[in-house]
């Protein structure tokens, strides 16, 4: 029987839209042929307790690393060799190729046959640093296959590795729940309870980081309300930029138009998206590009929300957007034409509806969880 183990470091109850992505394929795999080997969330009573009691729900076999940061440590990886073994695991998932990957070589001499290692956004970071790139291209050799999210990331961290392992690469960006982000998620009750019954409102959801955008969004309230007077940005989300981002408000003048939910509760993240007739995040890529989107998976659950998407050119945030078709993507960082797009959302409710609703279809052709988890399983046999 085929046995895998995951490597990872991301793994809730660490939140974040990469352990969100381990988990639900996890799920998707059979849990009687899965062992995850993973760090440990944080050290603190709290966190061991809320991750004994994640692991203990979960149906398949969780170790945890005593440290907070899994590293490919000789310590690490001779766990990772007594778990391969111990198990009889005949296959090996990286969560993150970067840098857990280098511990293929030692795992494929203790027997594992198939070697697959997933890239998010910062690999595409690395592959653009000289000292990195030549660890990005030793565990392209000594994997089977590295994944990608999008073009954009295939694009640049093919470069630094070497053709053969190139050619190997294989899309598997995370998907969307279609039964828990749909058109009735629950919206109405959001907007009555935040008193946005009767009101326009632009949602976006997303850590509060400078990269998201919710910045530009704010600086593009002024010309949206001089055309819509009763519209709301909802920000629905937590971060370091919050403080910031409130003052911004206030010096915009738009403070009565911005509402901050602030963290929102996984369970009830659909139920605020569909709280929005638009949603927007205008990404932009920064710190000459290691910082920057790697797919944007909240394009994709507004849209099996059935609403229609503005977003920025960061990355590969356009993968998850049909251009002209389920929204449109802008220029990260302009205000202006953030505002615009918004704008002729906001006035035409039927673009809004055959938006909203090409973006439904999508999601239900390319993005749902099952299909992505039968592409894992392939590549694990």
């Amino acid at each position: 029987m085929h046995k895998t183990l995951i490597v990872t470091n991301d793994f809730p109850p660490r939140p974040g839209g990469i352990q969100a992505f381990l988990h639900n394929m996890a799920l998707r795999l059979d849990p009687d042929r899965i062992v995850v080997y993973a760090s440990t969330w944080k050290r603190s009573r709290e966190g061991v307790e809320a991750t004994a009691a994640f692991d203990a729900e979960q149906p398949f076999i969780v170790v945890r690393d005593r440290t907070t940061m899994l590293l490919p440590t000789p310590a690490a990886t001779r766990t990772a060799v007594g778990l391969l073994r111990e198990h009889g695991c005949t296959a090996v998932w990286f969560g993150a190729a970067a840098p857990l990957g280098l511990m293929a070589p030692a795992l494929r001499r203790a027997g594992a046959r198939k070697l697959v290692a997933t890239t998010h956004g910062h690999e595409a970071g690395w592959a653009q640093l000289p000292a990195a790139r030549q660890l990005l291209r030793r565990i392209g050799e000594s994997t089977d296959t590295i994944t990608y999210l999008g073009e954009y990331t295939r694009s640049r961290i093919a470069t630094a590795l070497t053709p053969e392992a190139a050619a190997r690469m294989v899309q598997l960006p995370p998907g969307v729940d279609e039964k828990t982000f749909h058109p009735g998620s629950g919206g109405a009750q959001v907007r009555e309870r935040l008193g946005l019954t009767d009101r326009p409102v632009v949602v976006c959801v997303s850590r509060l980081v400078r990269r998201k955008g919710q910045d530009t969004l704010i600086r593009a309230m002024p010309r949206i309300l001089a055309r819509e007077p009763e519209t709301v940005l909802l920000i629905v989300g937590g971060g370091p930029y919050e403080k910031d981002l409130r003052t911004l408000a206030h010096e915009t003048g738009v403070a009565d138009a911005v509402l901050f939910t602030g963290a929102v509760p996984w369970s009830d993240l659909p139920a605020h998206y569909g709280a929005g007739d638009v949603f927007a995040m205008p990404c932009r890529t920064r710190r000459g590009g290691l910082d920057v989107e790697g797919l944007g998976i909240v394009y994709l659950e507004a849209s099996a929300t059935g609403l229609p998407v503005v977003a920025g050119d960061s990355g590969g945030a356009p993968d998850a957007v049909l251009d002209g078709e389920t929204g449109w993507v802008v220029r990260g960082g302009s205000a202006e034409k953030a505002a615009d797009r918004i704008l002729a959302l906001l006035g035409d409710a039927e673009l809004r509806r055959r938006m909203g609703e090409r973006g439904r279809e999508w999601v239900e052709e390319r993005w749902r969880w099952d299909l992505l988890g039968e592409r894992l399983k392939l590549l694990l046999k």
